[in-house]
């Protein structure tokens, strides 16, 4: 094996590891109730979702949100994103999401705050994440800037959103590049079974539209009539998939095998607190548990 397949492939395998990690953070409680004491509606966590995460671009609207967003309705994303900032400043929206982080790894990780193995995994992530390359990469940049915090769990997750923001980017580039628009991109997953069309759902798209993109993935050869891809559908996937790989794989390149390999033993109880916490989703849009590894 090269060293570019090995990294194309700790690149999804760490992914698959830390994304998990990270992801209570849209679900966890204490998260809802630092939203709430903002101002944001909490019956649904979208309202909170967009500024939470489009904080670190500064008071954006709705046209950034959705460029750097990708997948979500314009729609959506204006309905959220033009009241956001008159609810709360986005630097009081940054501070209010690590109080909410803080709390919440403390409630999942209590035992695991203040050991030797959360320092060393965030001390390892945190250096793949400051030698990532943000040039192009709109959310990874803007998370590059924000100021470290001290705490190792604050850390850990604030190292896992640079580079998931990093991976993200770099996904985007690879969906343009295969001429994927927002809602075909969607609409192109569902069809090789990443998760059910209801998932999907969740990023508003109008009947109407999903139907459109549908059609014109039909028309190029890349869904059948019942929504199914073909076999072109499912190499272009596969294509993007290892795309998505080898863009995201360059900050691992700091680590060697061994710290690779360490990073994974070390992040197995923060994982399994987080799996077992009930609060991630049994299907996701990321399609992690669906969606084969590519072949190298």
């Amino acid at each position: 094996m090269t060293d570019d397949v090995y990294y194309w492939q700790s690149a999804r395998r760490l992914w698959h590891q830390l994304e998990p990690v990270f992801a209570p953070f849209f679900y966890a409680p204490e998260v809802f109730e630092e939203a709430a004491a903002l101002g944001y509606a909490t019956e649904t966590r979208w309202p909170a979702y967009f500024p939470f995460r489009a904080a670190p671009l500064g008071a954006a609207g709705p046209r950034l949100v959705t460029a750097a967003f990708y997948s979500f309705s314009p729609a959506m994303v204006a309905e959220h994103v033009e009241p956001a900032w008159r609810i709360a400043e986005p630097a009081q929206v940054l501070a209010a999401r690590l109080r909410g982080v803080d709390r919440m790894y403390r409630t999942l990780m209590a035992d695991q705050l203040g050991t030797p193995g959360l320092a060393e995994t965030a001390a390892l992530v945190r250096r793949a994440a400051e030698s990532a390359d943000t040039v192009g990469r709109p959310l990874a940049a803007a998370t590059a800037d924000l100021p470290w915090p001290d705490e190792p769990h604050l850390v850990l997750w604030q190292a896992i959103s640079l580079l998931r923001e990093h991976r993200g980017d770099g996904h985007i580039a690879a969906l343009v590049d295969n001429d994927l628009d927002g809602c075909e991109a969607l609409v192109s997953f569902a069809a090789i079974g990443a998760a059910p069309v209801e998932t999907f759902e969740s990023r508003q798209w109008s009947p109407e539209e999903w139907q459109a993109a549908a059609e014109r993935l039909r028309a190029r050869g890349l869904v059948d009539a019942d929504g199914s891809a073909t076999d072109t559908g499912r190499d272009l996937r596969d294509r993007i998939e290892r795309r998505t790989d080898e863009l995201a794989s360059a900050p691992w390149r700091v680590l060697t095998p061994a710290d690779i390999d360490r990073l994974v033993e070390l992040n197995v109880p923060f994982l399994t607190a987080a799996i077992l916490s009930g609060l991630l989703p049994g299907t996701n849009t990321l399609g992690i548990a669906n969606v084969k590894a590519p072949v190298w």
